[in-house]
């Protein structure tokens, strides 16, 4: 009970605030009407005014709320996400506010489709148009002519869901821009033929208005960078950027640890089929894996994966010790990614990519050899978190079987097959997955999925016949 209340009351709060911030913003051209002579009926009648804007501001407010509520909840436990959404919306209506107000600028002027470009890249479409919508009834309360306003930018939002789909280079938004504009001209033209069957009203400010519109538009780019920054979001574009391996930390790892690098890649193909497969973020993953293992450039040769020749240096060190190096390659992972400003989205790969697991090879090691000693489990496991989103948790997956795969000798379909369930089925009994929004048949599906990709990777090849002289 205790912690429905702590949820739903900043809730209560957010809305109340939002109603009460929305009256009062709210412009009254000329202000409340005044009837000389009759003072109760002027009362009363500006209490009507108010009581009007207070039930229709409220409604929409409350639809707001309710979608979160019901269509996403995920969005609405989370105060950040709500807290995003609300201010989105009070960014525009402020805007429309001041220009109806104090007539500084044309409300057309504003650029509406931000909000469900904005929300689109972190959220999805139709949060994106929920928002829009509830942004622009609201704001129509305030024009002189709210249909012709709800209408133009209504379609223009539509436009904008169905043309920019995934924001993932900055010349779509240019493109999505171009299109946005073509359509309040249009939209704008048949309103003047629907109303006057011609364009003798043709105001030539309004092109002129949506020129200014079309270059603000082009500002969400940049607008997105800073939402990133102080919301934590991350955006496909930067996934795509941070993802560039002529970046100086990834350059860094192939370098100073190939081996990890070309590991990271198999892990990167193995999570992004799988990610597909079960409706995660393939593009997330991708980006995840290829900085899931960069704490490995502190210590390289002492990762099997970067040794080529050479004796092994753990056979100097005692098998705690050894663990210790292994399981230090995540903090020292989340390190260097802060020291680099990672976002902290990729950062949560890092932490989560072995959990709360242990370092098998030196426990199991250690038990072996030590049988009647008491084992300290502390100083084999992992000091990470266990992933509780789809994405950390494929990725959790991927990376053991990738790196297990490599031990075996036997690339057949059952082989390959056994390995997976063992290690996945492992994790599962380890409790590390638990937290992870994944039913058992997504389980079954990575399992197929990573089956048919180490196939492809390990295939038969044919013997090429020398020439007999």
């Amino acid at each position: 009970m205790m912690k429905s209340k702590s949820i739903h009351v900043p809730v209560y709060i957010c809305f109340i605030i939002s109603v009460l911030l929305v009256v009062i913003l709210f412009p009254m051209e000329g202000g409340f009407p005044y009837i000389e002579g009759n003072e109760l009926w002027a009362a009363i009648w500006q209490l009507g005014l108010v009581g009007g804007v207070f039930l229709l501001v409220g409604g929409l407010i409350a639809c707001f709320f309710f979608y979160f509520y019901y269509q996403r909840k995920n969005i609405f436990l989370k105060k950040k996400d709500l807290f995003f959404s609300l201010m989105m919306m009070m960014i525009f209506i402020v805007l429309t506010e001041t220009g109806v107000s104090y007539n500084l600028f044309s409300v057309y002027m504003v650029p509406y489709a931000i909000i469900p470009i904005v929300v689109r890249n972190f959220f999805d479409s139709r949060t994106a148009q929920t928002t829009h919508l509830i942004t622009v009834l609201v704001c129509s309360l305030m024009i002189p002519s709210p249909w012709e306003f709800v209408l133009m930018q209504v379609l223009s939002c539509m436009v904008t869901i169905y043309v920019l789909k995934d924001l993932t280079q900055r010349w779509q938004l240019i493109v999505c821009s171009f299109y946005i504009l073509l359509t309040y001209i249009l939209v704008y033209s048949g309103i003047l033929l629907l109303q006057n069957g011609d364009f003798s009203k043709w105001n030539w400010n309004m092109p002129i208005y949506f020129g200014i519109n079309f270059l603000l538009v082009m500002c969400a780019y940049p607008f997105i960078n800073i939402l990133e920054r102080i919301f934590g979001y991350i955006s496909n574009v930067t996934l795509i950027e941070l993802s560039d391996i002529n970046l100086p930390l990834l350059r860094q790892i192939s370098e100073k640890a190939p081996g990890t690098f070309q590991h990271s890649l198999q892990v990167s193909m193995l999570g992004t089929a799988a990610a597909v497969k079960v409706g995660a973020n393939p593009q997330l993953i991708r980006t995840g894996a290829l900085y899931h293992d960069i704490g490995k450039i502190e210590n390289p040769l002492y990762f099997v994966e970067n040794r080529l020749a050479g004796p092994d240096p753990h056979e100097e060190l005692d098998l705690v010790e050894s663990a210790r190096i292994i399981t230090k390659h995540v903090p020292d992972g989340v390190k260097i990614a802060e020291k680099y400003a990672i976002p902290k989205t990729i950062i949560r790969f890092i932490k989560t990519h072995h959990g709360k697991g242990k370092a098998k090879y030196f426990y199991n090691s250690f038990i072996n050899q030590f049988p009647d000693e008491p084992v300290d489990e502390a100083a084999f496991s992992y000091s990470g978190e266990n992933p509780d989103t789809k994405e950390t948790a494929i990725l959790m997956m991927a990376d053991s079987v990738e790196a297990a795969s490599r031990s075996l000798t036997d690339y057949s379909e059952d082989s390959l097959r056994n390995l997976i369930d063992k290690i996945v089925n492992n994790q599962i009994a380890d409790g590390l997955l638990e937290d992870a929004p994944l039913t058992f048949k997504h389980i079954k599906e990575i399992k197929q999925v990573f089956l048919e990709r180490l196939l492809s990777v390990y295939h038969l090849r044919i013997t090429y016949p020398d020439v007999k002289k």
